[in-house]
């Protein structure tokens, strides 16, 4: 007698199930099973992954769900129902019910849902949580066998099976469910109600249990429960030996399951085209429309192109798709929505650019169409679009209303038990302190992919820490089981599916955001499927466009139209070569501002190298790449056919699209060949390899080329086929780059106000363009609550700070102030407190307005507007009471105000750290300011200039807001610093050794002065610290002199004279000494020819004696 688990729960019963889809089917396959369901509370979300595994390894995939299922009409009380689909039909109903309870019905399924979508459904009883099994556990017989008879009804004999679970050793039970079957003629089957696979995984099972339940593990928690493995057809023999009957009718039953889910076929919907024209005929006027407008007189070459690219869309059957997004698109500019210039290879495409989907011209810049739509190699085309984050949903909004709420839904992606996050849930209910777990989970090496078991093999101190503690062992032991089982859902960032059909005939969806639905599959599934996505990907940077364009046009009255810009600008291009990048989209990163710096490009296309180059491995070309563009290298040709391809990038191969036209060129491959050659060769597999060359050298010798040639150019080929870029994607990504670096370098105050915008929120981000911004001489105003917005805006050529960017200040905070104000200004924090509601400005809202300066106009100092906060408040409260009294108060001729509480000033290092925590960075002045001339004196040089000095040993004075300790590998401590001076902030390292020295120092708002080495490490310029000292701690003693040598060929009265007349030009307070090379004598000069030793003073004594010659002792 054989058997068939129909009750199963895989890990997509988010933490009510340890087994993972892909083993447990290997495991049921293992076993012998011939078919297998899957049950999961209410979702589907594994169905298709499910389905692939089982036929995959010959087994027959049952698909149902376990649905809670409301008992009548007054919905009281939901029960669990295991429904499995018995064919396409049933599956299909499936979908429908998943959908309803995701969505419209989370407590359960109402009985008129149940009617509906009944057919090819069979039912089975759950078990001990089920109606029925409930009633007859309660003395309920009649009402059980009256609602047992109810189901049959709906779903009809022989789809409706009373569950028989022996295994659970409810014998009161089992007894009663025999009664019941034979009473009713309802036949009973065996189930397993699987939520593991092994015995031995109970533990990890009952771990993701009180992970859901937020609940520890206790001795209560470790009571006796059945075993809910998959258990082998063999145990089930021997559980149901005195039942076989059973065990028969859960075959009977998988027999009778077979659905065939359509996998691969494509499901593009139809674009709904006005009087009926055919897609393909509207999809040519269109394009037609669109390249006369594009170009008034369209030259043949692009006519010749777009009439190739249209014949290979409708071959393809593409028209719709192109349509749909052409629509939506038109919509987006209709409403004055920025999109991008292009993303990825859709960017190589005439009619895309026609039909104003992308903004790139592909034959201006040698862009193939090829490498978007192949006409050798048949796939669904793949066009990503752009939109500023804050308007991406109104394009969605959109699509949805156009084909249908049942049509259109975001995607869904799952949040996965990662080996931290596994190791961090596990101990939590392990009753493992948040600091031991984290401690534990931080010896995970931080790599992608990293799993526990890999950890393990690379971490010695992991090792070592779990061979110390039982417990550890059993929490990492656990956290092995349950890693990368789903914890939650999300939504996709930026994947969209349309479907022509309502896509619960194809996908189960549930509730979404705005009104949209997501789909329970995620995208690789709905693929299988063959449903359209689209991906509407929300771009901070064309946010930040937008933003900072309507802020020119409403201010200044110019409109920018970005597409018409000069790409050889040279004010844009010599800020980009001064490597003055912070905002612009992609070129920000410390690295990448180096390799500006060095390449001084003068146009669009050194852009779009760079952005193509700047990845690991291509990397290694930037210096050649740059040597070449200067003339300090020669550039070279494989062959002096390759000139016109490789021209632009120096004889580099950097783009992907220069293979496909190397190959089209030498060995008279179509695009469509050469890109399947491109695709071919980038696998790096030796067969492939070898048949490509074949192909490659036997096209080149028909074109003449000697096979030592052929040989060169297709081993160049190899080289850099993994290496090379679309150039499609980096051109139109290059674009969005240099229309930022535009606006930066001929609007830098509107820029610099739209970037501070853009990263309110984000206290760091703020601090970081602050500092850049006074650092290139921008003003930045104080916030004010008579005069700040909620964006920064430009006032009297400044940048006036934002009332939202203080902390504590929300947003319908400074749109209630923003209201109060428009009849007047603020007169005092009293008017401000009577006009402004108390709900939305409440004490701690008025504390950081007055903490920020926010107030600082009302002619009071701080520690006053503190201290009458209460009384202003009380103020506001007795005249608001009354609407009539207010009134009368209001009006000009009479008022009645209490007086201000007049308080001595807060210490200055108070209110510099209030506006540290209320702004993000000190505004007023810096706690280091004091020791300016001190530090000056000592050879210390500003952040900001120090982050120029790569690679140089230099010495600060700063202020330690931030220390992070962490342990290495061996064991021993070593720290990361955030360090700030008056012009900005830097990262910090401390290593071991230096740690051990230096920690007693190394406190958080300690003042110190510094020396080490700045290097850049992840894209950043760090401070490599050897030595610290407090500033507190600096005594006369350590005080640094200046020593200069006057050589013999120096000695004379002229040279004296100058050298005097510096010195009393710089008076300060650091000591000159003289060494006169003739008498080989040196002299203290006195304290009147002290100087205040800055750069300046430095570099003209050093003009005048040489270089070698003036040197500053610090130490």
């Amino acid at each position: 007698m054989s058997f068939v688990h129909l009750q199963v729960h895989s890990g997509y019963s988010l933490l009510n199930s340890a087994a993972a889809v892909e083993e447990l089917v290997s495991e049921a396959d293992r076993l012998g099973y011939a078919s297998l369901a899957l049950t999961d509370d209410h979702v589907m979300y594994g169905a298709i992954q499910f389905y692939k595994a089982c036929k995959a390894r010959g087994i027959n995939p049952i698909i149902g769900l376990t649905a809670s299922v409301f008992t009548d009409d007054d919905e009281l009380e939901a029960y669990p129902l295991v429904l499995l689909a018995k064919s396409n039909t049933g599956y299909q109903n499936l979908l429908k019910i998943s959908s309803v309870l995701q969505s419209k019905s989370k407590n359960g399924l109402k009985p008129k849902w149940l009617n509906s979508y009944r057919e090819g459904i069979i039912a089975i009883t759950p078990g001990e949580k089920g109606y029925i099994e409930m009633l007859l556990e309660g003395g309920l017989f009649d009402q059980a066998a009256q609602a047992a008879l109810h189901f049959q009804s709906i779903f009809g004999k022989g789809a409706f099976y009373l569950s028989f679970q022996l295994f659970k050793e409810n014998k009161f039970l089992s007894e009663q469910i025999l009664r019941l079957s034979e009473e009713t003629g309802i036949p009973v089957t065996a189930t397993g109600d699987v939520h593991y696979i092994r015995k031995e995984d109970q533990a990890a099972y009952r771990c993701l249990k009180a992970i859901k339940s937020g609940e520890k593990l206790t001795e209560a928690s470790n009571e006796e429960m059945p075993d809910l493995d998959l258990k082998s057809i063999d145990e089930m023999r021997v559980i149901y030996q005195e039942h076989p009957e059973a065990l028969q009718a859960s075959v009977e039953i998988a027999e009778q399951c077979r659905v065939d889910v359509s996998l691969g076929q494509t499901r593009l919907p139809s674009f709904p085209t006005p009087d009926g024209t055919s897609a393909d005929d509207y999809l040519t006027d269109v394009c037609m429309t669109g390249l006369r407008s594009r170009f008034d007189t369209p030259d043949e070459q692009y006519i010749r192109r777009l009439q190739y690219e249209l014949d290979v869309i409708k071959r393809m059957k593409f028209s719709d798709y192109f349509l749909i997004v052409w629509d939506f698109m038109k919509h987006a500019h209709e409403k004055g929505i920025v999109t991008g210039p292009g993303r990825g290879s859709a960017a190589g495409s005439l009619v895309a650019y026609v039909l104003y989907i992308t903004d790139v011209d592909p034959i201006k810049h040698h862009l193939l169409f090829e490498r978007f739509l192949n006409p050798e190699r048949i796939s669904m085309p793949d066009i990503d679009i752009d939109f500023p984050d804050t308007r991406r949903d109104e394009v969605i909004q959109y699509v949805q209303q156009k084909y249908g709420a049942m049509h259109v839904a975001q995607i869904i992606t799952f949040g996965t038990l990662a080996a931290k996050a596994a190791l961090r849930d596990v101990g939590r209910v392990f009753g493992v302190s948040p600091k031991e777990a984290d401690q534990l989970a931080k010896l995970i090496p931080s790599r992608p992919g990293m799993t526990l078991d890999d950890a393990r093999k690379q971490s010695p101190e992991l090792n070592k820490r779990l061979s110390e503690s039982s417990l550890l062992q059993q929490v990492f032991t656990i956290a092995r089981k349950i890693e990368g089982l789903p914890r939650h859902t999300s939504t996709h960032a930026a994947g969209v599916v349309l479907s022509e059909e309502p896509l619960t005939d194809v996908v189960p969806l549930q509730e979404g955001h705005e009104g949209i639905y997501l789909t329970q599959y995620a995208m690789d599934h709905l693929e299988d499927l063959g449903l359209l996505k689209m991906d509407f990907l929300g771009l901070r940077n064309l946010t930040l466009i937008e933003s900072i364009t309507s802020m020119i046009e409403k201010e200044k009255n110019i409109k920018i139209d970005l597409s018409s810009i000069s790409y050889q600008d040279e004010k844009t291009f010599s800020l980009l070569s001064k490597g003055d990048t912070t905002g612009i989209f992609q070129l920000e990163s410390s690295g990448m501002r180096s390799v500006l710096k060095r390449l001084k490009p003068s146009g669009l296309e050194d852009i779009v190298a760079v952005n193509a180059l700047y990845r690991p491995g291509p990397m290694e070309n930037i210096p050649l790449f740059i040597d070449r563009k200067h003339g300090r290298v020669p550039v070279h040709y494989p062959h002096e056919d390759l000139r016109g391809i490789l021209e632009d990038t120096y004889g580099v191969i950097v783009y992907q699209e220069q293979i496909m036209v190397i190959a089209s060129r030498m060995a008279g491959f179509s695009l469509g060949e050469a890109d399947l050659l491109r695709r071919a060769v980038s696998k790096k597999k030796k067969d492939i390899l070898d048949r490509e060359r074949s192909h490659f050298v036997e096209g080149c010798l028909k074109k003449e080329y000697s096979v030592d040639t052929a040989n060169e150019v297709y081993d160049l080929i190899v080289k850099f086929a993994n290496y090379g870029f679309n150039r499609s994607h980096a051109v139109a990504y290059s674009m969005i780059g240099c229309q930022l670096a535009y606006l930066k370098a001929h609007y830098p105050l509107y820029f610099m106000c739209g970037l501070l915008t853009s990263v309110i929120g984000n206290e760091d981000k703020i601090a970081q363009y602050l500092y850049e911004a006074k650092g290139s001489g921008i003003r930045i105003l104080p916030p004010s609550v008579n005069k700040s917005s909620y964006p920064f805006t430009v006032e009297d050529g400044a940048v006036r700070y934002s009332l939202r960017a203080i902390k504590s200040v929300g947003v319908s905070a400074v749109k209630d102030i923003y209201k109060a104000r428009k009849e007047k200004p603020f007169e005092d924090l009293f008017d401000f407190c009577f006009r402004v509601p108390s709900k939305s400005v409440n004490r701690k809202t008025l504390e950081a307005l007055i903490f920020s300066g926010a107030m600082d106009e009302f002619d009071q100092n701080r520690a006053t507007l503190l201290a009458s906060i209460d009384v202003a408040l009380e103020h506001a409260e007795l005249f608001a009471a009354d609407d009539d009294q207010m009134g009368l108060f209001l009006e000009e001729s009479f008022s009645i105000k209490p007086k201000y509480v007049e308080t001595e000033e807060l210490p200055l290092v108070d209110i510099l750290a209030f506006e540290k925590e209320t702004l993000g960075i000190y505004f007023s002045n810096h706690p280091l300011s004091a020791f300016r001339n001190q530090l000056t004196a000592r050879g210390a040089v500003p952040i900001q200039q120090a982050q120029q000095a790569v690679k140089k040993q230099v010495s600060l004075g700063v202020l330690l807001s931030k220390i992070k300790t962490i342990r290495t590998k061996t064991g021993q401590n070593m720290a990361f610093l955030t360090l700030s001076d008056e012009t900005g902030e830097m990262e910090a390292v401390v290593f071991p050794e230096q740690f051990r020295q230096l920690s007693p120092v190394l406190r958080e708002g300690a003042l110190l002065f510094s020396a080490g080495k700045c290097e850049i490490r992840q894209e950043k310029v760090q401070f490599i610290m050897s030595r610290a000292e407090l500033l507190e701690n600096m005594n006369a003693e350590k005080a640094p002199s200046v020593y200069m040598k006057i050589e013999s060929s120096q000695h004379s009265q002229e040279i004296l004279t100058k050298i005097k007349r510096i010195l009393l030009e710089h008076k300060g307070e650091t000591g000159v000494y003289l060494y006169y090379e003739r008498q080989k004598q040196t002299i203290k000069l006195p304290e009147a020819f002290h100087i205040d030793a800055d750069h300046q003073v430095l570099y003209r004594l050093k003009e005048l004696l040489g270089q070698k010659n003036v040197v500053l002792k610090q130490w």
